[in-house]
């Protein structure tokens, strides 16, 4: 998910404040799990949840080395687009999708989303429910908070975690993710997870680990809510002239799909786009004599969910390769 912007705070300031950060105030790990306690007991959450959700003993080595360690490296378009959309990837998700046909329909017509993005979403985060992450969320979520390069961010998820307990949603051992806190099946940070997940099957639990029902519908209600529209496409794969700058492209220069082709921009297979009064922009992530897609409103509600164009360009891929 999205970091939040660094800060400092006196010992003093921390003391009162009730935010840890990087140690300023030379606090105890117990020290700072009691206060996080009695912050949340404080909020009328239940003091037995609590014990058990911060029965920790030490920062978890594990997540601050992944936290601290993690690659710098930058991949090109094609480079991601190998990596991610493999033929296993692709191979498996049609079986998946194929195995869950009436549940993606129920779901996808309930919400007015298209079966396209949820398949997609799913196999990116989760490899279509198999990889959802290790780390108990409010170990690495307590140690994170308490390391403190972003401290005020993973504290408030570290709030929302616990309330998601307190409601009974899952059991504190159950709720597992990756070191970052990102939960489940669609990889909900938790604040995520209260504004968007679904108890679809009625049980008074909003299982986004076990019930895939509640997963595809928690999917579903975040791109509906992001306003997602039925029956629009996404995106298409497009050919753009190498005369067509560079600068005239990316997701801030929405044309006409008339004006585009006027620039000699045409779809994939050389034809003219069927309607001309459409809008999108043109994405060309490699630069000339690379890759370029024509994307519409539907391309930027992906992106909400994750805000990268790779990632939104590889969400559509997989959807249309997979359902």
């Amino acid at each position: 998910m999205i970091g939040r912007r660094d800060f400092l705070l006196s010992a003093s300031a921390a003391f009162f404040a009730g935010v840890p950060t990087a140690r300023a105030a030379e606090q105890s790990y117990a020290a700072f799990l009691a206060g996080v306690r009695a912050e949340a007991v404080g909020h009328g959450l239940s003091a037995t949840i609590i014990d058990r959700a911060l029965a920790l003993q030490a920062p978890n080595a594990r997540v601050l080395e992944l936290d601290r360690h993690q690659p710098e490296f930058t991949l090109t378009w094609a480079q991601y687009r190998q990596k991610v959309l493999t033929p296993k990837k692709i191979a498996d998700g049609r079986a998946a999708a194929g195995a869950r046909t009436a549940l993606l329909t129920e779901v996808s017509g309930r919400y007015s989303v298209d079966r396209q993005p949820l398949v997609g979403i799913w196999g990116l985060e989760s490899a279509y429910g198999t990889r959802m992450g290790t780390f108990h969320v409010a170990d690495a979520l307590a140690t994170l908070a308490y390391d403190g390069r972003r401290a005020s961010f993973f504290r408030s998820e570290l709030m929302n975690a616990l309330r998601i307990l307190d409601h009974g949603d899952v059991e504190p051992d159950s709720m597992l993710g990756s070191y970052a806190g990102a939960m489940g099946q669609p990889q909900f940070m938790p604040s995520a997870y209260l504004r968007y997940a679904v108890d679809f099957t009625g049980t008074g639990r909003r299982d986004i680990w076990n019930s895939e029902p509640d997963v595809m519908a928690s999917i579903a209600n975040y791109l509906a809510r992001c306003g997602w529209v039925a029956g629009e496409p996404w995106g298409q794969e497009i050919t753009v002239p190498a005369t067509v700058a560079q600068a005239e492209l990316g997701r801030g220069n929405v044309r006409t799909l008339e004006e585009w082709m006027a620039q000699g921009v045409r779809r994939a297979d050389g034809r003219a786009f069927s309607r001309s009064d459409i809008r999108g922009a043109v994405i060309r992530p490699d630069g000339p004599g690379g890759e370029a897609f024509m994307v519409y409103r539907n391309f930027s509600v992906i992106r909400r969910y994750n805000p990268s164009d790779f990632y939104a360009l590889a969400v559509g891929l997989l959807g249309r390769d997979v359902t």
